[in-house]
């Protein structure tokens, strides 16, 4: 058994590890609320412009509206879009989400490229000697769209110029404050009918009414080449927010149980200290009891 100033350290190290996952739990749910905040603000804008590519792809011959809505009959490559976290210490988040990749993207029939935001799936991607075409890390907590736009544009541009065939994202929807599920999406080419997730429930209405032919001005191509790339960065960044808001709940949910268990471990380990402790005290006493009754003897 350890001695008591053993048990004393390892008291202390735990009432220490406690009060830093209790300051990371406090600091996490400060953030989530922020993120959560910047989520819905963006839910508006959302609305309306899945309301439009609704209406777009609801009438005949659609695909051939724009190279964007069009299936590819030869497909060669596809490209996945990673989202995961800077940081650790967020319970299974980060391994839900590689966990996630790689079920479905390790054994798929056409070759998978990755593009990767945050710092944990570009490691493990590259560890896997999987093939990155481009990594985005340390996001700053509040991004704007104009900074995450660019992963769009950049996915948007590789689909266009033939470099890849399909283009998925992959992220964490932010379902509750103790629920976060990995999700998929198809964003190329755009594929309405079976899709899930951003404002599902106005789609569901959506796709019972009938839709009439837009009459389109100045004209069709201008306003497909600015609406439909422009919404597409609009789910890069959606899913954005989607992933961290989930982190931080993960976080702050993860840092409340280790404080929890350290807790439940420190009062184990002050049970046993003073049992130790106890146990020398009646040593000592049983050590001068006999020496006391050696000494009357003699």
């Amino acid at each position: 058994m350890a001695s008591s100033r053993e048990m004393k350290l390892r008291i202390r190290s735990v009432q220490n590890i406690s009060q830093v996952t209790r300051a990371l739990e406090a600091v996490s749910a400060a953030k989530v609320r922020k993120a959560i905040q910047a989520l819905t603000a963006t839910r508006s804008y959302a609305e309306k412009a899945w309301q439009v590519l609704i209406h777009v792809t609801g009438q005949p011959g659609y695909s051939k509206l724009h190279s964007l809505l069009t299936e590819r009959p030869d497909q060669k490559n596809t490209l996945v879009i990673v989202m995961t976290a800077d940081r650790g210490l967020a319970g299974a988040y980060n391994t839900n989400v590689i966990r996630y990749v790689l079920n479905r993207f390790d054994k798929y029939h056409l070759p998978v490229k990755y593009i990767t935001v945050g710092r944990k799936g570009r490691d493990l991607l590259l560890r896997l000697r999987k093939p990155v075409l481009a990594d985005f890390s340390n996001l700053t907590a509040t991004p704007k769209f104009t900074n995450i736009s660019a992963i769009g544009h950049l996915a948007v541009d590789a689909f266009e110029k033939g470099e890849v065939d399909e283009v998925y994202l992959i992220y964490t929807d932010f379902v509750s404050m103790s629920r976060q599920v990995t999700t998929v999406k198809k964003l190329l080419p755009l594929a309405l009918e079976d899709r899930q997730g951003m404002v599902e429930n106005f789609g569901q209405q959506q796709r019972g009414m009938a839709t009439a032919p837009y009459d389109y001005e100045p004209g069709q191509y201008e306003i497909l080449d600015e609406m439909i790339p422009r919404f597409t960065a609009l789910q890069v960044y959606q899913a954005i927010l989607e992933s961290q808001a989930s982190e931080h709940a993960a976080r702050m949910i993860a840092m409340r149980n280790a404080t929890d268990n350290a807790k439940e471990l420190g009062a184990a380990l002050q049970l046993a200290y003073n049992k130790v402790r106890q146990q020398g005290i009646t040593n000592d006493i049983l050590d001068i009891v006999g020496g006391a009754e050696a000494l009357a003897g003699k």
